[in-house]
């Protein structure tokens, strides 16, 4: 077991562990670490505490320093510089004729490098665009084209539910979603309904999996023949959050389907989740 704290660089991003060199820090705490970019500014997110020697990349980074307020200064100046250099950013975008939206500006804590984030359909030739900005700023440039979920990270806003993004508010990092994870939750495979703002099927489909998944274990699926109190039946609706099945009873196949707990039917023949080939091909640019 090694002692360390967890530092996060963006708001809500993901988690960096470092050595804290036998300091205690609390959570919320400003400090200087040393990173693989150079020195850096960050927030601790996790106070200091036990982790196994396998969750740690070698070689751990060390803490430098509680921030001062000298480097708290430094720290917002670098977010003033960030919007002039965006601004600047765009224009030479412009100038160059290039097909990509800036998305993001980022200075390092000692100004040794500059990021400039971008969004793109394609591959940019963004050479001529490189030497401009290091011309003008007179320090390292690097340019990184990231995807649609990444813009709306960094961005934020509200998603159809009318809450803050998940990404920006508490989400570390991205999962792989897929379409069978939103037939499996027993929802209407329709685009504007499982995508979120980025055009990407919706986080929360991941990380509310494993709830669903358990629930399936006890709930008979759509197409699952059972046996109720008023007859045997075939499931063709349910509902995993409130426990309710929805049957269409054998002796009356032409009246309303009745509603029953999961707990009031014998499963005969469960039903099967699957995805089919033209919904993998229809919902495939969702998936991410």
């Amino acid at each position: 077991m090694a002692e360390v704290i967890g530092v996060k660089f963006v708001n809500n991003g993901k988690i960096y562990y470092f050595d804290p060199e036998g300091v205690f820090v609390k959570k919320g705490t400003m400090v200087i670490v040393e990173t693989a970019r150079g020195i850096e500014c960050g927030e601790v997110g996790m106070e200091n505490s036990e982790v196994r020697e396998e969750e740690i990349i070698q070689p751990l980074k060390k803490l430098i320093r509680i921030a001062t307020p000298e480097d708290l200064k430094k720290a917002e100046e670098n977010k003033q510089k960030e919007k002039a250099a965006f601004a600047a950013c765009e224009k030479k975008i412009l100038d160059h004729k290039l097909d990509m939206k800036l998305v993001d500006v980022e200075y390092t804590f000692d100004n040794s490098k500059i990021l400039f984030y971008f969004t793109s359909d394609g591959r940019v030739d963004f050479r001529e665009l490189v030497k401009d900005l290091a011309s003008m700023f007179r320090t390292r440039i690097e340019l990184r084209q990231i995807g649609v979920r990444d813009e709306a990270k960094l961005l934020g806003g509200l998603g159809i539910c009318g809450r803050p993004f998940c990404c920006k508010e508490f989400l570390g990092g991205f999962q792989p979603v897929s379409i069978k994870m939103a037939k499996e939750q027993g929802l209407s495979l329709n685009p504007v309904k499982i995508s979120g703002t980025c055009g990407r099927l919706m986080c929360c489909l991941k990380y509310e999996q494993e709830a669903y998944l358990d629930l399936l274990k006890t709930a008979p699926k759509v197409g699952a023949v059972v046996m109720t109190d008023e007859g045997k039946g075939t499931v063709v609706d349910q509902n995993l959050i409130t426990g309710k099945l929805t049957v269409k009873l054998d002796k009356a196949p032409d009246a309303a389907p009745a509603i029953f707990k999961v707990s009031e039917v014998k499963v005969i023949k469960d039903g099967q989740i699957k995805v089919n080939r033209k919904e993998i091909e229809e919902f495939k640019n969702l998936e991410g």
